[in-house]
């Protein structure tokens, strides 16, 4: 049994902006005390990890995007709503990608700091173009993943304790239906997120989660769906499980023995709240096949993926962590 015991409340890390945050750009004292404050607000909801809500960053992908050379903004749209950027030279780091700040949160509290991060298969899959002097989409994702794995070395060192990347690309990959993942296959991406979260050392505590998505396909490829577990050597999935379909069942059928499970039992886009009942009966189905001193909750995604674009407000996020909280409690009852 792993220790999911230590974080078991969870949650993405992107967290809604308030308005002080989203009015000190450019202001690192005002966007210091903000940061501090969302820890306050998260001790406030008895999470067991806290997260700097990536108050510092437009998006997600920043963390990578902002903080290393090779890539080009664009003023275009993505499929999936995000502005587009373009790898025009293999990448660089700068420096630190987020581990200042992670240091911080670490100075702030005991709780255990986490920290998340695109995945390198995720940002190679939706920047490589060709003609830009990069061989394939496999190369850039490579550079790109010894650049997170070298991040994760340095905030395991600062204090980090729960690392989490995200590549919503996969699940739909992982489905019966075929899926488009971008300019990388399948096969590449879970090779490359392979390479990114090999520690050659792990401090007791310290985990590295995987989220391949925010939503179940239709359909799972359970072949597919091994695959990527075999292939990807994290301690923990987060995987959604807020819709109850039989395919959120079938992500965690397939899962592993000795891996951690986090279940996205709120749905982070919607405000009305989840009758417990129907979500401790899910869990209690989970726990037919599972051991659920394994497992922990969360909401089905992050909040605000985007600063300038929450997907509730900031009362409606609260509402559903305290949900999350409450849940947790009446399946694992005080002893966290």
């Amino acid at each position: 049994m792993a220790d999911t015991f230590n974080y078991r409340i969870d949650h993405h890390g992107s967290l809604v902006r308030t308005s002080e945050v989203l009015a000190a750009d450019g202001d690192p004292e005002a966007l210091r005390q903000a940061v501090e404050d969302l820890v306050a607000y998260q001790r406030k909801l008895r999470s067991t990890v806290v997260t700097d809500g990536d108050f510092p960053r437009a998006d997600f992908r920043s963390a990578v995007l902002d903080a290393v050379s090779g890539f080009r903004r664009t003023d275009e749209a993505g499929a999936d709503g995000l502005v587009r950027w373009v790898a025009e030279s293999l990448p660089k780091a700068n420096g630190p990608l987020v581990a200042d700040w992670a240091g911080r949160l670490a100075e702030l509290t005991v709780i255990a700091p986490k920290v998340s991060l695109p995945s390198p298969a995720y940002l190679a899959a939706t920047t490589f173009e060709p003609g830009h002097g990069i061989g394939s989409a496999r190369e850039l994702g490579e550079a790109l993943a010894e650049i997170v794995q070298a991040e994760i070395a340095l905030l395991v060192s600062r204090g980090v304790r729960l690392i989490q990347l995200n590549n919503p690309l996969l699940l739909a990959q992982s489905g019966t239906g075929a899926a488009d993942g971008g300019a990388l296959s399948f096969e590449d991406a879970l090779a490359v997120d392979a390479l990114a979260v090999r520690l050659d050392e792990r401090p007791e505590g310290v985990r590295i989660a995987h989220a391949p998505g925010w939503a179940a396909p239709a359909a799972v490829d359970r072949a597919r769906v091994e695959r990527l577990h075999e292939t990807v050597p994290v301690d923990r999935w987060v995987l959604p499980f807020d819709q109850g379909t039989e395919a959120e069942l079938d992500l965690v059928r397939v899962l592993s023995e000795g891996r951690d499970l986090c279940l996205g039992v709120v749905d982070a886009t919607a405000a009305d709240l989840e009758d417990i009942d129907t979500v401790l009966e899910r869990i209690d189905r989970v726990g037919e096949f599972k051991d659920l001193e394994d497992a922990a909750l969360s909401p089905s995604r992050g909040f605000a993926d985007v600063a300038s674009r929450p997907l509730l407000t900031a009362g409606g996020q609260r509402r559903k962590l305290v949900l999350v909280e409450t849940l947790a409690r009446y399946v694992w009852g005080n002893e966290f």
